[in-house]
């Protein structure tokens, strides 16, 4: 719930903020027509570089606003949730998940390595290995 508040006033932020760069272009669509009524080329020149800079700014600030919105999107999700629904979709399509999933741990958390692993593996024949000998003594 909190996600979704928090997205909404990001859009809210961003739809003021489109207001305000709509307003200020208004202005600058003014200074171009007295611009092209007078034909003054520095005049000109001058009100189309605000023109591309109010644009520049408005990138930064979209794209500002939509790392945002996914930042707060993406980390407010807990992983309770997301664990209850990767197990409801593996009992819909009737997979197991085995205990390696359930001792991954969290995303993000020290998982074991593939040489940890590899140890693990190699321990147990040698230990088979030592007992089929002991047997045969």
């Amino acid at each position: 719930m909190a996600s979704r508040l928090d997205a909404c006033c990001s859009r809210i932020e961003t739809a003021v903020r489109m207001n305000q760069v709509s307003t200020s272009m208004k202005g600058v669509v003014k200074g171009m027509d007295k611009s092209l009524a007078s034909m003054n080329i520095e005049q000109l020149s001058a009100v189309m570089d605000k023109f591309e800079s109010q644009f520049e700014d408005l990138d930064v600030k979209t794209q500002y606003m939509e790392g945002a919105m996914n930042a707060t999107t993406a980390t407010s999700t807990p992983a309770e949730q997301v664990d209850e629904l990767i197990g409801k979709v593996a009992d819909e399509n009737n997979l197991e998940l085995g205990e390696a999933f359930s001792q991954a741990g969290p995303v993000g958390k020290k998982t074991p390595s593939v040489a940890e692993s590899a140890t693990k593996t190699q321990a147990q024949p040698d230990d088979l290995e030592a007992r089929l000998a002991n047997l045969r003594s």
